[in-house]
């Protein structure tokens, strides 16, 4: 049994580590409260702009001409965009879009996969296994933000339009509630006929400017450059609901450590307690003999 001494450093070196839980976990929840705000807010947004992209198509004879449209008869080259996160401590989190990212890998071994890694942890995970990265985004303060949602989306188009990639897909963790979080794989070129919503275009006749099918164009890359940055917004809500209940759970485990510890504690010192009574016992007897 450990001695007293040890046992109370440990009690001790379990209570700071408790502190330390605790505030993550208030700050984590503080964080959530905007982030998933910001994650829902996003949603309505993203499928009008959806609706009207179908819209808009539906009045382009020619609609198929635009390459962000055009859908290749095979995938020989294709671009992930994986979002984890810069920081640990957030549970399974980033385990789990690892995880699903070595599945898509390994779907596509025929295929040349153009990995895109936005955080820290998927760089590291995939560095030390010498999985090519074909680019990169790490150390990013408040998480990935419109600006590069921007970059990448325009970035992913432009190789789209010129052949150089055959579809792109984001793979990302979908926030859905604070203890539920899925790691979710969307497609985001081409654009398929089923991805554009009907909307009410059939029973309005608007006037475009400038024409439909410049306005298409326009359409298509904020389309892309929106479902980028939503994939973004869901991914912080997803991090910081993880950590969240991560720290709640390790704040818990220290509580129930530390009445382990004290029970302990208790027997060892009954047990000194006892062992000196014997001994003082045992000297009487011996003094009387």
């Amino acid at each position: 049994m450990p001695s007293l001494k040890v046992i109370r450093k440990r009690i001790s070196s379990v209570k700071s580590t408790q502190q330390i839980t605790k505030a993550m976990k208030m700050v984590a929840a503080a964080k959530l409260r905007r982030a998933q705000d910001a994650a829902t807010q996003a949603r309505p947004y993203a499928d009008k702009l959806s609706a009207q992209l179908g819209t808009v198509a539906s009045r382009v004879a020619n609609a198929d001409s635009n390459p962000l449209l055009a859908v290749r008869d095979e995938e020989k080259t294709v671009d992930l965009i994986l979002v984890t996160s810069d920081r640990g401590l957030c549970g399974g989190y980033n385990a789990n879009l690892i995880r699903r990212c070595d599945q898509f890998l390994a779907e596509k071994s025929d295929v040349n996969v153009r990995l895109t890694v936005i955080g820290g942890k998927g760089h590291s995970h995939y560095t030390k296994r010498d999985v090519p990265i074909h680019e990169e985004h790490t150390a990013l303060v408040g998480g990935p933000g419109h600006q590069l949602a921007v970059q990448l989306g325009t970035r992913v188009s432009r190789d789209y339009a010129i052949g150089a990639t055959d579809a792109v897909y984001v793979l990302y963790s979908k926030f859905q509630s604070a203890i539920s979080q899925v790691p979710t794989i969307a497609k985001l070129l081409p654009v398929t006929r089923e991805e554009e919503a009907t909307g009410d275009g059939d029973l309005v006749d608007y006037i475009y400017e400038p024409d439909p099918a410049t306005l298409l164009g326009k359409l298509l890359v904020q389309y892309i450059n929106t479902l980028t940055y939503r994939a973004f917004l869901e991914a912080i809500a997803s991090e910081h609901a993880a950590r969240m209940t991560a720290m709640d759970s390790a704040t818990s485990n220290a509580s129930d450590m530390m009445d382990r510890l004290t029970l302990e504690m208790n027997r060892a010192r009954q047990a000194a307690i006892t062992t000196e009574l014997m001994e003082i016992v045992s000297g009487a007897e011996s003094l009387k003999g």
